[in-house]
C-alpha cells in the first residue's frame, strides 16, 4: 500500500512539473498599453496680451500758491467744478499794491521830467561846443548828466512793471485748465507769498493717465518678440489698452501705451509703462487702482497646450508628452511664451497633428507603450473623454 501511494504521489508531481514547464515555454501576450487621452494640435493665430495692475494719474496737477503776501478778499470758483486757464480764482486785498503801483508810476514821471530837462541841456551845450561858446568839459558833464537820467528812467519803468505784476498778482488765477478741488482757504484767511501749502488744487481729467508696472525682463522679451516678427507688430506702432475697474466693469474708452519709462527701479526690477485714455464722463479719478490689458499683437502661429499637459522641472524648463508613431509617450522639452486662458503659449518643441497626451500622466513615462484614446478639453481645462483603466473600469478626468 505505501510503495503503491509513493508511486500515485510521484505520479502528481511528475504531472504537475510537465504543466508548469508547459506554461513557461508558451509565448507571453504583449501588453496592450496604458491607456491615455490625447488632442490633436494645430498652429492657430494667438492673440497676445498682458495683463497689468496700474494706478490713474492725472495728465496735469496746478497747485496753487499765492505770488503776493495778503488778506482773502473773495473766493471766486465752485469747489469741484471746471475751470480754465487764466479764471480768477480768489482775490487777495490789494490797497497797499495800488499804493506801491502809484509811487513807482509819480517816480516814472519824475524821472521822465529829469530825462528831458537832461536831454535839452545836452543839446543846447553840443550846440555851443560848435562855436567853442562852451568848453569840452561842460559838454562832457552835460552828456553824464543825460545818460544817467536815462539809466533812472528804465530803473523807474523796472520798478513800475513790479508793481503792477504785484497788483496783478492779488487775483490769483488758474495756471491749467481741469478740475478744481476742495479750498484750503476762507475768505479772511492770511496767505503768504510761495506758502508751503496749497491754497487749492487743480487737475487735469481729460484725457488721464494711468501707470503701469511690469517686470524689466518681460518687457525686454516682448520687445525680442516684436523685432523677431513672432507678433505680427510693426516696432513704433502704439499698443492698445483695455481697463478693468474695481468694481469689474470694464471701462468703454480704448487707450494705447504712450511711453514706457527707461530706468528700471532697484527695489522691484520693475519698470514702469503710461498707457494715454480719453476720459469725457470722469469716471477715472486720480489715485484710483485698475487692471489694464495690453495687446501685444497676435501670433501668427503658436500651439496651446492646456495646463495640465505641461510641466516645469526644478531647472524651469517646460516638458510635455506626445504619442509616438510606434504607440509610446514621448517626453519632449517645449518652449512657452506666456499664457491665454487655460492654455500655454507654445512656440518651439511640437509640430502639427502631434498628440499631445492630456489623460493618464500617472501611469506612463517616457517610452511606456500606450493605448491612445481621442479626447476633448472643454474652455476650463477639463477632460470631458473618459478612458479606461487597466483593469477594465472607467474613469473620467478632472
Amino acid at each position: 500500500m505505501r510503495i503503491a501511494s509513493k508511486m500515485a504521489l510521484s505520479a502528481v508531481m511528475l504531472m504537475l512539473v510537465s504543466c508548469s514547464q508547459e506554461q513557461a515555454t508558451q509565448p507571453q501576450a504583449p501588453s496592450a498599453g496604458v491607456d491615455v487621452g490625447y488632442v490633436t494640435l494645430k498652429p492657430q493665430a494667438v492673440a497676445r496680451q498682458a495683463e497689468l495692475s496700474g494706478r490713474v494719474v492725472a495728465v496735469a496737477t496746478a497747485e496753487i500758491r499765492p505770488q503776493v503776501d495778503g488778506i482773502v478778499r473773495r473766493i471766486v470758483f465752485k469747489e469741484g467744478s471746471q475751470v480754465a486757464e487764466g479764471d480768477a480764482l480768489f482775490e487777495l486785498n490789494d490797497a497797499k499794491f495800488k499804493a506801491a503801483y502809484a509811487a513807482a508810476e509819480a517816480a516814472m514821471k519824475k524821472t521822465e521830467a529829469t530825462l528831458a530837462g537832461a536831454q535839452a541841456t545836452f543839446n543846447r551845450s553840443e550846440a555851443l561846443a560848435k562855436t567853442n561858446a562852451v568848453s569840452a568839459q561842460t559838454l562832457d558833464d552835460a552828456r553824464s548828466t543825460l545818460l544817467q537820467a536815462q539809466a533812472d528812467e528804465e530803473a523807474a519803468k523796472a520798478a513800475l512793471q513790479t508793481a503792477q505784476i504785484n497788483l496783478d498778482n492779488t487775483i490769483v488765477r488758474a495756471p491749467i485748465t481741469g478740475i478744481i478741488g476742495i479750498s484750503a482757504v476762507s475768505v479772511g484767511s492770511l496767505v503768504t507769498e510761495n506758502q508751503t501749502d496749497a491754497m487749492a488744487t487743480i487737475r487735469q481729467f481729460d484725457p488721464i493717465h494711468v501707470d503701469l508696472v511690469d517686470s524689466s525682463a518681460n518687457l525686454m522679451r516682448i520687445r525680442d518678440e516684436v523685432e523677431a516678427g513672432r507678433l505680427g507688430r510693426e516696432e513704433g506702432i502704439p499698443a492698445s489698452v483695455t481697463l478693468t475697474l474695481d468694481n469689474g466693469k470694464a471701462y468703454a474708452e480704448k487707450g494705447e501705451v504712450s511711453l514706457a519709462d527707461m530706468v528700471v527701479s532697484h527695489t522691484t526690477g520693475t519698470v514702469s509703462i503710461r498707457a494715454h485714455f480719453a476720459n469725457p464722463n470722469r469716471i477715472l479719478i486720480p489715485g484710483m487702482f485698475v487692471r489694464a490689458s495690453v495687446d501685444l499683437g497676435t501670433m501668427p502661429s503658436a500651439f496651446l497646450v492646456p495646463q495640465r499637459a505641461l510641466t516645469r522641472g526644478d531647472d524651469g524648463e517646460a516638458t510635455i508628452y506626445v504619442v509616438s508613431t510606434d504607440s509610446k509617450a514621448e517626453q519632449r522639452v517645449v518652449t512657452t511664451s506666456g499664457s491665454v486662458g487655460n492654455y500655454w503659449i507654445v512656440v518651439d518643441g511640437v509640430e502639427a497633428d502631434d498628440k499631445l497626451i492630456v489623460d493618464g500622466f500617472q501611469k506612463i513615462s517616457n517610452g511606456k507603450l500606450v493605448k491612445a484614446v481621442e479626447a476633448a478639453i472643454d474652455d476650463d481645462g477639463v477632460v470631458e473623454q473618459a478612458i479606461s483603466t487597466n483593469a477594465g473600469e472607467r474613469e473620467v478626468a478632472e
